[in-house]
C-alpha cells in the first residue's frame, strides 16, 4: 500500500494543473486580497489562514478527482488485481489527499511570512500547518465520496461547487464579520470556518476552541460515510 500511496503523490505532485489550481492560485489570491486597501497586519494573518485552509480543501477534493480519472481509465480494475485490499486501495486514496494538501498550505505560509511579513512566534508556523494537515481529513473524504459516486465531468463540477461554496460560507475568502446576522450563524457549522479556526486559535496564541473540533468531527463522520457508502455502491463496477 505504501508504494501505491508513493506513486499516487508522485502523480499528483507532476500534474500541472494540480500544481497551478491548488498551489499557486491560493498564493496568488493571497497576495492580491492582503495588498489592496490599508496596510492591516491582522488582516494578513487571518487571509493567509484562510488561503490555506482554503488551497488545502482544494488539494483534498482534488482526490476524488483523481479517484473518477482512474474509474475512467480502468485504473482500479487493475488495482483489484493486485495484493491489495479495497480497504487498502481506500486507504491509499486517503492517505495520498492528505499528503497533497501540504504543499498548499506550506506555500501560503510561506507566502504570509517571507513576502507580507507576517510575524508569529517560531513555534506557532509549525503548529498551523499541523493542525490545518490533521483537519483536512474530512475534505478529503468528501472529495473521495464524489469521486466514487459521479462521473469525471461531473465531480469535476462537484468538487469545484464545493470548493467554493464552502470557502465562501465559511469566510476563507472574506471575514465572517461581514456577512449579515444569519449568515453568520450559519457560517459557524460549516467545516470550513471551523477548520480556519483550528489555525487562527494558534495565531492568537490559544488551543483551538470544543465547538471547532467537535463541528470538524461531526463533518468528518458525515463525509467518512458518504465515502464508504459511495465505495460500496461503485464496488460492483469498478
Amino acid at each position: 500500500m505504501l508504494a501505491y500511496v508513493r506513486l499516487e503523490v508522485r502523480r499528483t505532485l507532476r500534474d500541472a494543473g494540480f500544481v497551478a489550481g491548488s498551489v499557486a492560485m491560493p498564493v496568488l489570491m493571497y497576495l492580491l486580497f492582503t495588498n489592496l486597501g490599508e496596510d492591516d497586519g491582522g488582516w494578513r494573518t487571518a487571509a493567509m489562514i484562510g488561503m490555506a485552509a482554503y488551497g488545502a480543501v482544494g488539494s483534498a477534493l482534488n482526490a476524488g478527482g483523481a479517484v473518477a480519472e482512474d474509474r475512467a481509465v480502468g485504473w482500479l480494475r487493475q488495482l483489484r488485481v493486485t495484493p491489495m485490499t479495497p480497504r487498502e486501495v481506500v486507504t491509499g486514496r486517503v492517505l495520498t489527499g492528505t499528503v497533497t494538501v501540504l504543499p498548499s498550505i506550506v506555500a501560503v505560509l510561506a507566502a504570509g511570512g517571507l513576502v507580507d511579513g507576517v510575524r508569529l512566534a517560531a513555534w506557532r508556523w509549525p503548529a498551523i500547518a499541523l493542525l490545518l494537515w490533521l483537519g483536512s481529513i474530512p475534505f478529503t473524504l468528501l472529495g473521495l465520496g464524489n469521486g466514487y459516486r459521479l462521473t469525471g465531468p461531473a465531480t469535476g463540477v462537484a468538487n469545484m461547487a464545493c470548493n467554493l461554496g464552502l470557502a465562501v460560507l465559511g469566510g476563507l475568502w472574506f471575514p465572517v464579520s461581514l456577512f449579515p446576522g444569519w449568515l453568520r450563524g450559519l457560517s459557524a457549522y460549516t467545516p470550513t470556518h471551523r477548520f480556519a479556526q483550528l489555525g487562527t486559535a494558534v495565531a492568537e496564541g490559544q488551543a483551538p476552541g470544543a465547538g471547532a473540533i467537535i463541528v470538524l468531527t461531526a463533518w468528518l463522520v458525515v463525509f467518512g460515510s458518504y465515502a464508504v457508502l459511495s465505495y460500496r455502491r461503485r464496488a460492483g463496477t469498478i
